[in-house]
């Protein structure tokens, strides 16, 4: 399957559909940081959504892509996220330019949701209700995959299977105080604390990885 991975530098998930035998691509603004430029797009990824694209990746290439099969991805969270909900208002006063941006991360949130693509997979935490987000169609926890965390995420899924456990283990830490990124700090620290966890990203491979499994379309 063209899998276009949106808004990943990490390059996880993307890696664990290769590995597979996928024709996976990695987008985002961010350069990659998982070692394999010969997939990664360094661009923003709006242009690319509806397939029937042309791009380059970052080691030069030139690549065509007629149709997605599949589009995964993690838009930015900042300003729709419930964690950031009480930056909304200030000494009683809403603060208009976040509510703004906060508007414009819901609209790019449905550029992907209505992307012309058979099989679409959109993973946020859970969203602040004013930007009227669709319901989602799971919530998935690390320690649902072997990593004893809890971070409520959710999973916006259309044509794809819910995402199945893999190793369900006791949480011991919340997202907060995990060691990882307890003392995660400066100029990296929330690109770091949104890297996918590489078990999830196995996860989604073994789940949406083999097509004869698949919802027909």
């Amino acid at each position: 399957m063209k899998i276009l991975v949106a808004c990943e530098e990490s390059q996880r998930v993307c890696t664990a559909f290769r590995e597979k035998g996928h024709e996976a691509y990695s987008c985002d603004i961010e350069f990659c940081s998982g070692g394999h430029p010969e997939w990664h797009i360094w661009a923003d990824v709006t242009p690319l959504l509806n397939g029937n694209c042309e791009f380059l990746t970052c080691d030069g290439q030139e690549h065509s892509i007629d149709k997605w099969d599949m589009i995964i991805a993690f838009p930015p969270c900042t300003y729709l996220s419930t964690a950031g909900g009480c930056n909304l208002y200030k000494n009683g006063q809403r603060d208009e330019e976040r509510f703004q941006k906060g508007y414009a991360a819901a609209d790019f949130f449905y550029k992907i949701y209505n992307a012309d693509c058979p099989r679409i997979a959109i993973e946020n935490p859970v969203p602040i209700g004013y930007f009227n987000l669709p319901k989602c169609q799971q919530v998935i926890q690390p320690y649902m995959f072997g990593v004893p965390v809890t971070k409520a995420t959710q999973l916006w899924l259309k044509n794809l299977p819910y995402l199945c456990p893999t190793n369900v283990v006791e949480p011991e830490y919340t997202f907060i105080n995990f060691p990882l990124f307890k003392n995660s700090h400066g100029k990296y620290r929330q690109r770091n604390r949104s890297k996918t966890f590489a078990e999830v990203a196995e996860a989604m491979a073994l789940s949406w990885g083999e097509e004869k499994r698949l919802p027909k379309v």
